[in-house]
């Protein structure tokens, strides 16, 4: 990457404080470019969702390896119920989604509280045998008593697709019977999985995340305290395909120590270390056993820490000095915070990063941990909260005596509850993967790129004002 004007300039900058500018290109579409990274994570689209609880559950994990990006599970999860997740997403099928599954005698409430877990509202009623015998969606429901059974409101006789057929073939089917979702059996007729026409449309345009063995692939973060060579011995023995250690401050000794005994198990997977923000907390992670450097000091939407610390550095310059240092070094970083538009994260591959790592932005999604509510307008939103904010700290210091909760307490870096609304037109994480991985591929084609090497190679940033970043917001906001 080069600046327009020749040499940076003497302060820091912000993603909102630059622009790329286009260059000659010789290709025709977009879909030349070619989005997989090369940090050995596995993405094929350079997506990572954050390992904030509010975020990255085992749907968030499922739904993005499925389209070729990655979730890491956090670290305040048991090590019980997060090998349970990983064998879980390991069993998902890597192009058919998983469907939520009644039986009959269900009821009508508990089917409105399953269905709204999955994007494409519905669920597969079953009999006894696993065969589909009925769709029930929430039009379905509507104005149903809540203790009615679901087969006697479920669309009976539902159109059902081979799951030896192909993604571009079950679309035709799907358009020609005019639905828009069918259950997927094998020979026997027996429950595989759920494909939508959506689905059956991306399954042509992403290539999923898979491990050596086919799986989807799936990340688990590990704190500095306790054991952490212990933990991280348990993920790999539970088929995590990336090991994440993070901490706020990533710079410091207890990181260095916990990086070092992780990395003294020769984990036959990445490891991932941060966050940091400059040259030498780079250089030291890296020596300490870190292949891929997690980057951003309080640019995430849940932080408060730049605010009541004064600590941290705008998102672009860390990232772009950051990821100089990895590439010296031969190491990656991933740019973690500050995602709030496709444009974002196209300056963070830009400014050298392999993954760009989103949070808030996804914890307003279907697939996010957490119930759906709504507000007094009806509008549907997920709660959300910082990984260093009152609740999650709560949660993590649950073992130990009310004491040691109260003093900890008072060092919280982080809100404890916001709401994440649901985009009405893009309520899905697979609706925001399109419309982030549209941008990339527009943003590689202006800067006469094909696979990620070459746009940050390529890439041409100006700096602007802010006057210059207002002009090209639309006048109605889609984002």
């Amino acid at each position: 990457m080069e600046f327009l004007e020749g040499q940076p300039p003497g302060h820091d900058l912000t993603y909102e404080d630059v622009f790329l500018v286009p260059a000659r290109a010789g290709s025709t579409s977009r879909l030349d470019a070619d989005l997989a990274t090369g940090d050995g994570s596995g993405t094929t689209v350079p997506l990572v969702a954050a390992n904030m609880t509010a975020v990255s559950g085992r749907r968030m994990a499922e739904t993005l390896a499925r389209r070729g990006g990655l979730a890491v599970i956090p670290q305040d999860i048991p090590l019980e119920i997060v090998a349970s997740v990983i064998s879980g997403v390991k069993a998902c099928h890597p192009v058919f989604e998983t469907p939520i599954t009644l039986a009959p005698d269900d009821t009508v409430g508990e089917a409105l509280n399953l269905i709204p877990k999955r994007a494409h509202g519905a669920a597969v009623v079953l009999d006894a045998d696993r065969h589909p015998i009925g769709v029930v969606t929430l039009v379905d429901l509507e104005g149903q008593d809540r203790f009615t059974q679901v087969g006697q409101v479920m669309s009976t006789d539902p159109a059902v697709i081979s799951d030896r057929v192909d993604p571009r073939a079950a679309f035709d089917e799907l358009a020609e019977v005019r639905h828009r979702l069918a259950p997927v059996v094998d020979e026997e007729g027996r429950l595989r999985g759920l494909l939508t026409r959506p689905g059956a449309l991306r399954s042509t345009l992403y290539r999923p995340a898979l491990d050596g063995a086919g799986r989807l692939r799936i990340a688990a973060a590990i704190g500095v305290r306790g054991d952490s060579a212990a933990r991280a011995a348990a993920l790999l023995e539970a088929g995590a395909d990336v090991l994440v250690l993070d901490t706020a401050h990533g710079h410091q000794d207890r990181m260095l120590e916990a990086l070092a005994a992780v990395r003294g198990l020769d984990p036959a997977v990445p490891v991932v270390a941060g966050n940091v923000v400059t040259r030498d907390g780079v250089e030291d992670l890296v020596a300490a056993g870190a292949d891929v450097v997690k980057v951003g000091v309080g640019p995430g939407a849940m932080c408060t820490t730049r605010m009541a610390t004064g600590v941290g550095r705008p998102q672009f310059s860390a990232v772009l000095e950051c990821a100089r240092t990895a590439r010296e070094l031969g190491a990656h970083v991933w740019a973690d915070g500050g995602v709030r538009h496709p444009r974002d994260a196209a300056l963070a591959l830009a400014a050298g990063a392999s993954n760009v790592m989103v949070g808030s932005w996804f914890a307003g999604t279907y697939e996010s941990p957490g119930d759906l509510e709504r507000d007094a307008d009806g509008r549907a939103y997920k709660v959300s909260f910082g990984m260093a904010s009152a609740r999650a700290v709560q949660v993590r210091t649950a073992g130990e005596d009310a004491f040691e909760r109260a003093r900890k307490a008072l060092f919280e870096e982080g809100i404890s509850s916001g709401r994440q609304y649901l985009d009405p037109s893009r309520p899905g994480v697979e609706d925001l993967v399109d419309v982030i991985v549209a941008g990339l591929r527009s943003a590689f084609t202006y800067a006469g790129a094909l696979d990620l090497a070459a746009f940050t190679e390529r890439a041409r940033v100006g700096v602007q004002t802010r006057a210059g970043y207002a002009e090209g917001m639309p006048i109605l906001r889609g984002w």
